[in-house]
């Protein structure tokens, strides 16, 4: 029974609960691009088949459960109103959680009962007859404008339906699938399938069969060559026990001549300490080092008394020369200090001589010319005064010019006497100059300076001498009172000297001794350590031919090579329990031999079930394919005015068109945009017409946009007579179909 849509009420993307309101037969909805219509088409599917939530964004597609989201933020729901079977049902869709349209209820609008079986899995089914894959290739027409049919497993059973038993769980392409998949188990190539399988099985069998043999002969080798190592090993072993008992008698030989040398060492040591005991016990060897370099300084010291008594002789020879070197009459009993003070105080009494004596020599001329210069004032003067050359003032003037001349003979005297008494002082030390006296008194200074030096330095060198002396005499009784503590014989130096050499020489032997003793000590407990024993009597044993380094390197060879062959047998023996009993293996052999028959004798079988069936599926074409083309060429010949008069499809529902007269139809390929849309109309129309029992509401998105207004005009009146047997749904952008419809009977036209 038709399914008639009475309204749909929307929250789904950009329709916000928008409401359409829908009639029985032909509905036209018109409404301007971005105005919905697509997203109408769009909700009448989900609500029938829900959204799949598990379609993903892919690049250049959006899946519907983001395209669809609501623009106003609000969650995705939808209430559709409709008759089925009859009656009045509203079906509703919303938000479960996260999921978009995951809840659903379908009730009787009247009573709120809920619709039987009508769940969300069931509803599309139920409500259409078929299922979403047949449903948008039959009545889910152009959406977006977009008509192209394309082959489907569900519309193929639909198809086959119509000219075979009725039965619509089966079609061709399922049960080539199903004999194809049970073939391929069995054998898709060389490499996969089951008898590839058992093959490679029975493979690793025969290997394994063959692996034992192989292990078998390899045990057997190994087997042997472990013999033959283990004799020579044998053989190497005593060689070495011979190596090593010669080795012994040469270490106890090696050790008896060490206590041998060890009590010769001994008994030297025990001489050399009864020596040295002979008087007392010797002073370690630091203190006899010690006295013997007392003994090398008092030779040193015994030269520097030699040295320092001629050095003595030379100081006082140089001091009674500097005594004599320093007398001099013009300073007796002076010291070069007071020297040098009295000759500062004659300068200094010379200077006043001098100074007094140049002042009377500046006065001598000085008071003539004053006495001139006064002359000369009193005559100008009289002169001005008088107007006379021989004036009063003139007389006054040649009185003082008198006095003036008088006193310079007076002074010109006194300096002669004072220059007399400097003469005098410089020949007391019978000198001409001052600087002269001066140097008299540093030289005499500088004399008495040496003189005091050199009775400083023989006094210097007098003590030092008898320091010397004083500390030969005291190191000499301390060396000559050490030494007797072990040579009291000794009575002088020399015998010193003998006693501290002997000293040292017994100490250095007896250091000797003892350094031999510990060493053979050492080396006798090092030979002990190692094995050495007192000397026995040993049997001669012939010398081996080998050396012990080549018989130790041969052994270690003939033990390597025991030691690998020992692995190599030890890993056969492994593989041979590893790889089971032989007879299992061929008992497995023959199991698998009979099982790879069974499998290719049932790959056969297959391979002619579907040779079989793919005859039957031609036949079954031949059958069927005409009756849906036929149909689909009567209502292409309907759209395009006959200008087309059949139509062919194959299984994959690719179409072909004949136009009449001609001799061989055209690809839809070859068309028009519009033919081709044309073509898959009718193609559409007819499935929905022979697959759609139920006749569901036809849902057409801008299905008509690409024809042409003579093609348009007959696409309508054909859409109208089919919607006298089930509600269809028109959706336009455009005017033409509204305004061919005009004042048609059965047609609604409802504008977004």
């Amino acid at each position: 029974m038709a399914v008639t849509i009475r309204s749909m009420t929307a929250t789904f993307g950009k329709l916000d609960r928008a409401h359409l309101e829908l009639e029985e037969g032909f509905n036209l909805i018109k409404a301007p691009n971005e105005g919905g219509k697509s997203t109408w088409c769009a909700f009448w599917k989900a609500m029938l088949y829900g959204i799949d939530t598990r379609d993903r964004d892919r690049k250049g597609y959006l899946a519907d459960k983001n395209r669809y989201q609501p623009w106003s933020g609000a969650p995705m729901e939808g209430e559709v109103r409709l008759i089925w079977q009859g009656r009045d049902i509203t079906i509703r869709r919303g938000p479960r959680g996260n999921t978009p349209f995951g809840a659903f209820s379908a009730v009787y609008t009247a009573t709120g009962e809920p619709v039987p079986d009508l769940t969300a899995a069931t509803c599309g089914e139920l409500l259409t007859g078929v299922g979403k894959e047949v449903f948008e290739r039959s009545a889910f027409i152009g959406s977006g404008g977009d008509l192209t049919v394309t082959a489907a497993p569900e519309l193929e059973k639909r198809i086959a339906a119509l000219v075979s038993s009725g039965e619509e769980d089966v079609s061709f392409s399922q049960t080539q699938a199903t004999l194809s998949q049970w073939r391929n188990r069995r054998q898709v190539n060389r490499s996969v399938g089951l008898i590839p399988k058992l093959e490679g099985e029975l493979e690793q069998v025969e290997q394994a069969l063959r692996a034992q043999e192989e292990v078998a002969l390899r045990i057997s080798q190994l087997s042997g060559e472990r013999e033959a190592l283990m004799e020579e090993q044998k053989a190497l072993t005593a060689e070495v026990r011979l190596h090593r008992a010669q080795a012994q008698s040469a270490l106890d030989a090696r050790f008896a001549q060490a206590k041998g040398e060890l009590d010769q060492a001994r008994q030297q040591l025990a001489a050399l300490e009864g020596e040295a005991g002979k008087y007392g016990p010797l002073p370690d060897k630091e203190k006899l080092k010690g006295a013997q370099g007392e003994l090398q300084y008092l030779k040193v010291l015994t030269e520097e008394i030699r040295q320092g008594e001629d050095a003595l002789k030379q100081a006082e020879d140089a001091y009674v020369q500097a005594q004599i070197d320093a007398q001099d009459p013009l300073f007796q009993g002076l010291s070069g200090e007071e020297a040098g003070q009295r000759v500062q105080k004659d300068l200094q009494e010379y200077a006043v001589y001098e100074n007094t004596a140049r002042a009377k020599d500046l006065g001598s001329r000085v008071f003539p010319l004053f006495g001139l210069a006064v002359l000369v004032v009193c005559a100008l003067v009289g002169f001005v005064r008088e107007h006379a050359l021989v004036t009063y003032p003139l007389y006054l003037g040649l009185v003082v010019l008198g006095i003036t001349l008088l006193s310079a003979l007076v002074s010109r005297s006194n300096a002669r006497d004072w220059r007399a008494k400097a003469a005098k002082l410089l020949g007391r030390y019978g000198v001409q100059t001052p600087q002269e006296a001066l140097d008299l008194a540093e030289d005499y200074r500088e004399r008495c300076r040496k003189a005091e030096e050199a009775a400083a330095q023989a006094k210097a060198v007098r003590g030092a001498l008898n320091d010397r002396k004083a500390r030969r005499d005291n190191s000499q009784t301390d060396l000559i009172a050490f030494v007797h503590t072990f040579a009291p014989q000794i009575t002088d130096l020399f015998g010193c000297s003998a006693a501290l050499s002997r000293a040292l020489s017994l100490d250095h032997e007896l250091a000797l001794a003892r350094e031999r003793v510990e060493e053979r000590r050492r080396r006798a407990e090092d030979l002990a350590a190692q094995g050495g024993r007192e000397c026995q009597n040993l049997s001669q044993s012939p010398a081996p031919v080998r050396t012990p380094q080549e018989t130790d390197r041969a052994l270690a060879r003939v033990t390597g090579e025991l030691e690998q062959v020992e692995r190599e047998l030890n890993q056969a023996l492994g593989r041979q329990r590893a790889q089971g009993d032989p007879a299992a293996l061929h008992a497995q052999q023959e199991a698998l031999q009979e099982a790879l028959g069974r499998r290719q004798e049932e790959h056969q079988a297959l391979q002619t079930a579907l040779s079989a069936l793919e005859r039957a599926n031609t036949l079954l074409q031949e059958r069927f394919s005409p009756k849906l083309s036929r149909l689909a060429g009567d209502y292409l010949a309907r759209l395009t005015g006959g200008a087309y008069a059949s139509l062919t499809l194959n299984r994959e529902l690719e179409g072909s068109a004949q136009r009449p007269g001609d001799v061989l139809p055209r690809s839809v390929l070859a068309l028009s945009r519009g033919t081709a849309d044309q073509v898959y109309l009718a193609v559409r129309l007819a499935v929905c017409r022979l697959c759609l029992p139920d006749r569901p509401p036809a849902v057409l998105d801008d299905a008509l946009a690409a024809f042409d207004d003579g093609r348009l005009a007959q696409a309508l009146d054909l859409l109208r007579e089919l919607a006298e047997e089930g509600q269809v749904l028109l959706f336009t952008c455009q005017n033409r179909e509204g305004e061919l419809l005009a004042h048609t009977p059965g047609v609604h036209q409802t504008a977004l």
